[in-house]
This record gives structure tokens, sequence and C-alpha cells, in this order.
């Protein structure tokens, strides 16, 4: 087929057409809301990196939440900024916990709301780090126990989803015996698979104040030039029963996302984290772009690389342009 004969702008002619041959769809149903939960009464502290997105306090969230539910997004996913930290980051696995709070406030406000929780020690750590601290770095194994723990007072508190994103090795097959082993073996776990040591994190460490006091992560998340290690490590959460697969970050990771559709038949979520978020806002606030247009294009993009569910900042948003 070539020209004149064949010509492909004649289904690009009007806006129905366009339509009637589109390939990838963009659903409020694919997306997925981070919220913030932090401990204390009438808090609602917009982050200054991230334009539009609030540390708030759990009467907040709950409001928020219905907001989310209402605009048909079917999940959120939530962070906790404790009182306090500590070295083993005990709020984190604290049945009266700031996370274990908020997942009941919704729950029984907003029911049908599936909620997510992230399970990591980050952010309720002194240190930053994702675990137990041994000889300047995380132990991997002492972490597994932590972990599992989280989960657990996760799911007695009613999270719906639990999603591990330390990068600890083991630590799908450690939550999934625990879970199990309580009558919890309903609770499906979404796996942090591939989640690189981003430099687009930045935002996010100042929304969950989890900044590492010493060193950086590169010891257990993944280097960023790597993509056969990305099967490997999907390959193992896949063995230990990871009911999701997870890419993070999304933007720069496009062919991750591709690689892992193409080869597992999981489930598979992108994060579009908070640097992606951030760099669209302050560009549209300098009228340097379409903030809209290029927040759609950019979660159409992940879905066209293979993502079912993306998790965004953008979930409002976006929800709000689809609908009309």
């Amino acid at each position: 087929m070539y020209f004149p004969d064949f010509r492909p702008r004649r289904l690009r002619r009007n806006e129905n057409l366009r339509r009637m041959v589109r390939e990838t769809f963009l659903r409020p149903e694919d997306l997925i809301y981070p919220m913030f939960s932090a401990h204390g009464e009438g808090i609602r502290k917009e982050i200054p990196s991230m334009p539009g997105i609030f540390q708030q306090s759990i009467t907040h969230i709950v409001e928020e939440a219905k907001e989310v539910y209402d605009l048909g997004i079917p999940a959120v996913i939530l962070f906790g900024i404790p009182e306090h930290k500590d070295p083993l980051g005990q709020d984190a696995y604290n049945d009266q916990g700031i996370i274990q709070r908020t997942i009941r406030a919704i729950k029984l406000a907003v029911p049908e709301l599936t909620v997510i929780t992230d399970v990591c020690l980050c952010e309720y750590t002194d240190h930053g780090h994702c675990g137990v601290i041994k000889d300047g770095d995380v132990d991997n194994d002492e972490t597994l126990k932590l972990l599992a723990a989280e989960a657990l007072s996760h799911a007695r508190a009613g999270a719906d989803i639990v999603a591990p994103s330390d990068m600890m090795d083991g630590r799908i097959a450690a939550i999934r015996q625990i879970l199990d082993a309580n009558d919890f073996s309903h609770i499906p776990i979404m796996s942090y698979a591939v989640k690189y040591a981003s430099a687009y994190y930045g935002p996010f460490r100042d929304a969950a104040e989890s900044t590492p006091q010493f060193g950086d992560r590169r010891s257990y998340q993944m280097d960023p030039a790597n993509r056969r290690e990305a099967l490997r490590e999907a390959e193992l959460d896949v063995q230990e029963c990871a009911d999701f697969l997870m890419v993070k970050p999304a933007l720069a990771y496009l062919d991750i996302l591709r690689d892992l559709k193409d080869n597992f038949s999981l489930p598979l979520v992108a994060y579009n984290v908070s640097g992606e978020y951030s760099m669209v806002k302050a560009a549209a606030e300098k009228d340097w772009i379409d903030g809209d247009r290029v927040m759609m294009e950019t979660l159409t993009g992940m879905k066209r690389a293979g993502a079912d569910l993306i998790i965004t900042y953008h979930a409002k948003e976006a929800a709000r342009l689809l609908k009309g």
C-alpha cells in the first residue's frame, strides 16, 4: 500500500473517526490516587514541591476519599506520617498507628473504595531507610520480619491490598506466609516488583518526610541502567505469589513496562511518581506546556506501554477530564 492509493489521514479527519479507530483508552477505573495521612487534627498542609497534594489528618483524608470515589476512581494508596519515628519504625506495625487508623476511618466512611497500603519502613524510621540498619546498611532478613508484621497489621485494620515497596529480597514470600497463616489468604499483594533508585522521587520524600539521613538506597533499589534485571526481579515475585506487578517510576521506564507486559500475565501497575507529576505542574505554571494535554498524553502513554493500572497524583484531575 503506497500513496496516493493509501492515505492514513483518512482516518484522522475528524474526532469521531479518530475515536472509532483509537487503540488505547484511559478510564477513571484505571487510576489509583496516592494520599498522605498525617498524625494530628485539622491538618491540611500542601506539599510545596507537589502543588495540589497535601499531608492531611484523618478527617480530611476521609473527605478526599469520598471525592475520589465519587469521581469513579476505584482505589487509593496510603502513605503515613507518624507522630514519632524511631530506628525500627514501630508505628508501621502498630495496630493504632497512623495508617491503621486511617484504613479503619476510610472503610467506615467509603466501604466500596479499595484501600491499598504502602508496606515499607522509610516513612517511620528516624534514619529514613527502608529497614533495620546494621553495619551502616539495611539488613535484609531482619527487615523481612518487620515488613511482614506491618502487612499483617494493615490487613487486620481492613486494607484491601498490601503493596510492599521496600525492595528487600524475599519480601513477597514473607508477607504471603504471614497473611495466609492469619486467615488473610484473600488479601492480594501488589508488589513494587521493579523499583529503581531514581531521582524522580525527590518531591515524594518531602511529602512522606522520608529522606535518608545518610547514604542512599542504591544497595536495595535497582540501577536505572539495568533492563534484564527487571525481568529477574519480577519473576521472583511471581514465584513468591505476588498478585500484581509494578514498575516505578514509569515515564523513563516505559520499555520496562512493555517487557513485563510481554513476559508475565499478572495485572501490571505503573507508578507515575512525584517528580513526573511535579515537572508537569511546574512547566504548566510557567505556561511552557498545556498541562492537561501533557498529563493525559503521559498517562495514555503508560497505558499504551502496557500498564493496566496507574498510580498517579493526577488521578482526580484526569478523572474529571475523562468524565467530561
